[in-house]
């Protein structure tokens, strides 16, 4: 199998790479997944029973289920090297993990946290919705151990879109994308609401940048890939299964989705990965990791109770199917 990276080494698999699965069929569905290398690495998923949401942490040597002391799904997380790891999700609820445990923040509504980003560790934007009905969008700023509104947030969104996910390049290049064909741009001053040509309009779920690069992807059975470099949203490989997650790196990546597919990002196109392995779900999220390993996770993530979780690796083997609970 082939990893697509990029021509200065960055992110290069281990040589002899293969996927293969962590876990699968947990009882809570895995949503997303990050870390800050492939010895701290984060994902975060359903609360099938109300007893909480599924955290796994993986430290290189063994994964560790956390307790969040909360209740309630979770569907990002997200942080910076050396600092705090936030994790949003159901009824507004934004996590910060430091110090080995995990604190509720204040913040300014009860809709859903879809996603998280940070331009730096103070710079960190948190964007989510109603989700089930497209309304409600919202947009917040950590401000201290607050999260406030961010300024100049389209008010005419709240009524008519929900937010899923937020990323950039930088502090005044950030992307928000959502329901709709949904995409918003913050230059550092102000949001400028972006027609990228999608017709008919259907839901981006994503957006993930690395580079000069940016990729946002979605839809429902039929998916859509658009990406930009600088120059303006331009769609790439139309026609593959609907993506629910991408992860950018350098001038290749992955995207994951429904039927527990993954796609490669070629030279010029996106194309379905062999990656030999038999799974049922729908993939969420992704993450490609410094090292160059890549990670997807996902579950029964359409309707509640979020269940039946499931993680997939490529790269060097990492620990399967056991963990530890703290």
């Amino acid at each position: 199998m082939l990893l697509a990276c990029c021509g200065d080494g960055k992110n290069q698999p281990p040589a002899g790479s293969t996927w293969s699965v962590v876990f699968e069929d947990l009882p809570g569905a895995l949503i997303s997944v990050w870390g800050t290398s492939a010895t701290d690495i984060w994902t975060v998923g359903g609360d099938p029973d109300g007893a909480g949401p599924w955290v796994l942490h993986f430290d290189g040597e063994r994964w560790t289920k956390i307790e969040t002391g909360t209740v309630g799904d979770l569907w990002w997380v997200h942080g910076t090297p050396g600092g705090p790891v936030y994790a949003g999700g159901a009824g507004g609820q934004i996590l910060r993990y430091v110090d080995g445990a995990f604190e509720t923040m204040a913040t300014p509504g009860t809709g859903t946290v879809f996603g998280l980003w940070a331009a730096s560790a103070d710079d960190f934007w948190a964007v989510g919705g109603d989700g089930g009905t497209p309304t409600g969008g919202f947009a917040w700023k950590l401000d201290g151990d607050a999260w406030v509104e961010a300024p100049g947030f389209p008010p005419e969104i709240v009524g008519e879109a929900t937010v899923f996910k937020v990323w950039g390049r930088a502090s005044d290049d950030v992307w928000l994308v959502g329901t709709g064909a949904l995409v918003l741009h913050w230059n550092g001053d102000a949001f400028e609401r972006v027609d990228i040509g999608m017709e008919p309009p259907r839901t981006l779920l994503t957006v993930n940048c690395d580079g000069p690069r940016c990729a946002a992807v979605g839809g429902f059975g039929t998916g859509v890939i658009f990406e930009e470099n600088g120059d303006g949203w331009t769609e790439t490989s139309p026609g593959l299964p609907a993506m629910l997650g991408v992860c950018l790196h350098g001038d290749g990546g992955f995207a994951a989705g429904e039927a527990a597919q993954i796609l490669r990002r070629g030279e010029s196109t996106w194309e379905i990965e062999d990656t030999g392995l038999v799974l049922f779900e729908i993939f969420h999220g992704c993450f490609v990791d410094p090292d160059g390993g890549a990670w997807a996770v996902g579950g029964q993530v359409v309707d509640l109770p979020l269940t039946d979780g499931m993680m997939v690796h490529f790269g060097e083997a990492v620990p399967a199917g056991e963990y530890a609970v703290e």
